[in-house]
């Protein structure tokens, strides 16, 4: 049952909330994590942590169990067809992680509840908010099934349409893109590598190919209309039209799929005094780069930092510091993401400058670097 009091909120149980959830259950704090899905994550949806995160989730006794699970992509290329334009490589990083790591949300979201669950926490299922009213006694927060609960804060982790950010009344600036995304887990014979996460640019669109574990490959790939599931003719078109000719990879099998369209957007404010938003209710963007789950995993430490040093007695303005600090790296990789998505698709006729130009970088080791950098969220420290 819900408690009628608790310190922290978390309404959503995706890697953000629960990362947040850990990060205060271990300092002793009363948290108290709400979802509105009846289940968790069973489905691998964001499939890349890279270094920084890996990083920032050691002290949560966490890292080392994603790392065993998941598999360690040391390089990132873009390419057009078969030639390489960009390669970027990750072990030469200054970090005890130098490399990408692949492993599906749904296994990511269980080792944190694993962890949450040590921690004496737990998922309250399936409870929808209906509104919320802050003072200065806290907030309240009204629930579908009548309930209440008056939490000194509340963290919106409530994903791309979040409720808590509506009810602050904090606007959500961007705009959307115009093509829509089809996501398929796959596998394959032959063409693609098992330890390697590959941009294919294309007149048609984008395509990213990533290793995952157990054999299975994530195809994710911008298109105009988008089937609802995916299926294994539509994928190996996809892959003949955008993806390695030399030696073509053959789709044998479609594990899971679905659609959805990406938006680029970045909350107007983190904070509305007691309420704070962090993860997918405060900034979206294309999958490019492989950055979301990541940025959300970040705000759920970084949060949980600020939080629970304003509930041992720090002004309450020391919150501000969180957005002040989260916020603008949100519209970096937001920036970023939208960069890499527009190079993808850019018109036919634009394509043999843009491909001199990237070749032309590949030969810098120095931007080489910078990009390894930025992607590994490295650039973040």
């Amino acid at each position: 049952m819900l408690p009628t009091t608790t310190d922290v909120l978390i309404i959503g149980a995706g890697p953000t909330g629960l990362t947040a959830a850990i990060g205060l259950a271990r300092q002793g704090r009363h948290v108290t994590v709400v979802d509105a899905q009846p289940t968790g994550a069973t489905t691998t949806r964001a499939a890349v942590v890279h270094a920084r995160t890996l990083e920032l989730l050691e002290p949560y006794n966490v890292a080392g169990r994603l790392v065993a699970r998941g598999i360690h992509a040391s390089r990132f290329t873009i390419r057009d067809r078969d030639k390489v334009l960009l390669p970027v490589s990750f072990d030469g990083l200054p970090t005890a992680y130098p490399y990408t790591l692949m492993i599906s949300q749904e296994v990511t979201e269980s080792v944190l509840l694993e962890r949450l669950t040590e921690l004496g926490g737990q998922v309250l299922r399936p409870y929808t908010v209906t509104g919320l009213t802050q003072d200065g006694a806290g907030v309240t927060v009204r629930f579908a099934t009548g309930e209440t609960v008056l939490a000194s804060y509340v963290v919106g982790a409530d994903g791309m349409h979040s409720t808590v950010r509506e009810q602050a009344g904090i606007g959500f600036t961007g705009g959307a893109y115009d093509e829509s995304f089809s996501l398929a887990d796959v596998r394959l014979s032959d063409g693609l590598p098992n330890d390697e996460v590959i941009l294919y640019f294309s007149p048609a669109g984008l395509v990213v190919v990533a290793p995952l574990p157990g054999g299975v490959h994530r195809i994710v790939a911008t298109v105009a209309d988008a089937p609802k599931v995916p299926g294994v003719e539509f994928v190996q078109r996809l892959l003949d039209a955008r993806g390695p000719k030399a030696t073509r990879a053959i789709v044998h099998e479609v594990v899971w799929g679905s659609r959805f369209h990406v938006q680029h957007r970045v909350a107007d404010a983190y904070r509305a005094g007691r309420i704070l938003l962090a993860g997918d209710a405060a900034h979206v963007h294309s999958p490019a780069g492989g950055q979301g789950m990541n940025a959300g995993i970040s705000d759920g430490v970084a949060l949980a930092q600020s939080l629970d040093a304003v509930l041992g007695g720090q002004s309450p303005d020391s919150l501000d510091a969180y957005g002040a600090t989260r916020r603008p790296a949100a519209q970096q990789i937001v920036s970023l993401a939208d960069r890499l998505t527009r190079l993808a698709t850019v018109d036919r006729r634009v394509r043999p400058f843009r491909n001199v130009i990237l070749r032309l970088l590949a030969t810098i080791p120095a931007f080489r670097h910078r990009l390894a950098w930025r992607l590994s969220g490295l650039v973040y420290r």
